[in-house]
């Protein structure tokens, strides 16, 4: 039995999911299969109920976990422990980030930190806030980067930084030319919005209650790029992270108001699961995120 046939295991009891197990491992799901056929032989025991409408493990399968959980954990931490004591900074980090801080915030930071350590490999994936937590739950990625943290017992939040918001217009708006925006003159405004379920919509519309602005919300979108593009053809204004719309105002193509309060910001964070060994290679990419916090 090898280290890593446990780590498959693991990996498809966290996800409960074949598909998600393979890609994980990088292996095909039919090898994932196999995996768990040859540990079942292996220890003389049914591991997984095989079911098509839900994952669920037997009671030999439960114990396995929770022992292969242990012996991973220490190995990792061996492995770790070593590129410590040799000052090795490589391997591989797995990030889940949504697009506005993918496209927007990461990018520098993702620069900075491959020109000090061009031996690491970090693969970078764009999903919604929902998706992220999901992703570093199930151990399909080692970090996630997200708006508006929201606490869970399975995860550890460290704080990254907090991003200015700003109402955006198109230049010929007439609020085009104001110096700072008091909430009052949106009152009746058309309103580009990101969709409900969305944190930043959720954080938002509590702002403009706070305030006592009444706007219109006439379109709702999933990400911030079709947010933008619909207030350059001055369909209505919206409120979005500065960090996310500084080439549009270099181009003016959408003119950026402060807002009168002082505390509109947007804050960032990086998660990822309680108990997780975080190798040299993600601890410094951690402190490199945190350096603006």
């Amino acid at each position: 039995m090898q280290i890593e046939s446990l780590k498959v295991f693991c990996d498809l009891t966290e996800t409960q999911s074949f598909t998600k197990a393979a890609q994980i491992n990088g292996v095909t799901q039919s090898a994932v299969s196999q995996t768990i056929s040859s540990l079942e032989r292996q220890f003389k025991s049914l591991l997984i109920e095989r079911s098509k409408k839900n994952f669920r493990l037997t009671a030999e399968g439960e114990v396995l976990y929770d022992y292969a959980k242990q012996i991973l954990q220490t190995y990792e931490a061996l492995h770790s422990k070593l590129q410590e004591i040799k000052d090795i900074i490589s391997g591989n980090i797995r990030v889940a980030t949504i697009y506005s801080i993918g496209l927007h915030v990461l990018p520098p930071y993702l620069k900075k930190y491959l020109k000090g350590f061009p031996t690491v490999n970090v693969h970078v994936e764009y999903r919604r806030h929902d998706q992220v937590y999901e992703d570093v739950l199930g151990n399909v990625v080692d970090l996630g980067l997200i708006a508006y943290p929201v606490r869970d017992a399975k995860l550890e939040i460290i704080q990254m930084r907090k991003d200015p918001l700003v109402l955006i217009c198109n230049p010929q708006h007439p609020l085009a030319k104001t110096k700072v925006l008091k909430y009052k003159a949106l009152n009746g405004a058309k309103f580009v919005s990101f969709e409900k379920d969305i944190p930043t919509r959720r954080a938002l519309d509590k702002m403009l209650k706070d305030h006592g602005a009444t706007v219109e919300h006439v379109m709702e979108f999933d990400n911030v790029e079709t947010v933008k593009r619909a207030v350059e053809i001055d369909s209505g204004v919206a409120i979005v992270p500065q960090e996310t719309v500084r080439q549009e105002v270099v181009n003016q193509t959408l003119v950026a108001v402060k807002l009168e309060d002082p505390e509109a910001f947007r804050p960032l964070a990086i998660i990822y699961k309680k108990n997780k060994v975080l190798s040299p290679a993600i601890k410094q990419f951690i402190a490199l995120l945190k350096e603006n916090a």
